[in-house]
């Protein structure tokens, strides 16, 4: 096995490849507790989401309300939380945490699935608003707006944590990653998806909010449907240029768990997209605030 891996090491040091930041996963050590990259990014998309749907409420284009939203915030993270955890032990790892349980609690050393947080942020938003009496596609499309942004944070995490990185490559702007045991250049695919899912895909749902507004043909559900499309088909063209999770491999021919995970994304946004504007393609949209 050494002469391999020193093989591999030969070949990726001769090719053109980006150098990677080493930039230590602990931002700050206070006695046995540490601060880490990973979770602070957590927090700032948190922070960012936050003040953005404050902008919104305060511009009078959601219907939430300031003290609302200091609640939703709670119910969110839990949501999220659990979500995000629960789905990554069961559906991406379950043998191994079977074996060994107490590794559930581990959260510091990774190991949250997105399809998962969504699946729990939108769980507890449908008992939020079913409690305060709102509407659920109107809540989501604040919710999509003000936390699309927070993805890109949350891959620069997985970025600085040298996780989820790419599948081989020879492109220029490949990287060697540490904790890769074959040494070998790859995607940085961790940059790809913060910029095409926190950046451009935020970009549009803004643009197309302001764009319905103004031309009156919002409807609650516009923005959710088009976040769910939207991320779901980035994920699954990008996961051809990450690399599958090891324990799992590719799940059914070329096809990763990411990719079968966004599939159903897809067609439940296309489904509210439909069900939002086919009943009454010709009518005109509810007034709402311009953009």
């Amino acid at each position: 096995m050494r002469p391999a891996r020193s093989g591999a090491r030969s070949l990726a040091s001769a090719m053109l490849v980006l150098p990677y930041p080493h930039i230590s996963p602990v931002v700050a050590r206070i006695g046995p507790i540490e601060l880490r990259w990973y979770g602070l990014m957590y927090l700032v998309g948190y922070v960012v989401g936050f003040f953005l749907v404050r902008y919104r409420i305060r511009r009078g284009r959601s219907v939430l309300t300031e003290r609302q939203l200091d609640m939703l915030i709670v119910y969110l993270f839990v949501g999220m939380f659990l979500g995000a955890r629960l789905t990554y032990v069961l559906v991406y790892n379950w043998p191994f945490y079977r074996a060994h349980p107490w590794q559930i609690f581990a959260v510091w050393e990774g190991g949250l699935s997105f399809h998962g947080a969504l699946v729990g942020m939108a769980a507890a938003t449908a008992l939020f608003t079913w409690r305060h009496r709102l509407g659920f596609l109107a809540v989501g499309d604040t919710l999509v707006l003000a936390g699309t942004p927070g993805l890109f944070f949350g891959r620069l995490g997985n970025f600085i944590n040298g996780e989820l990185y790419g599948r081989p490559t020879h492109l220029p702007w490949a990287m060697v990653f540490p904790d890769d045991p074959a040494q070998v250049p790859r995607h940085p695919s961790e940059l790809y998806e913060a910029v095409a899912e926190g950046l451009l895909l935020a970009a549009f749902l803004w643009w197309l909010d302001r764009r319905a507004r103004r031309g009156q043909w919002y409807r609650a559900g516009l923005l959710s449907g088009a976040f769910l499309v939207g991320y779901g088909a980035i994920r699954f063209l990008l996961e051809f240029t990450r690399s599958p999770d090891r324990q799992l491999g590719l799940i059914l021919g070329p096809f990763s768990m990411g990719q079968l995970l966004s599939l159903p994304m897809i067609l439940i946004g296309a489904a509210i997209l439909l069900a939002v504007y086919a009943p009454r393609g010709n009518r005109r949209a509810p007034e709402a605030p311009p953009g």
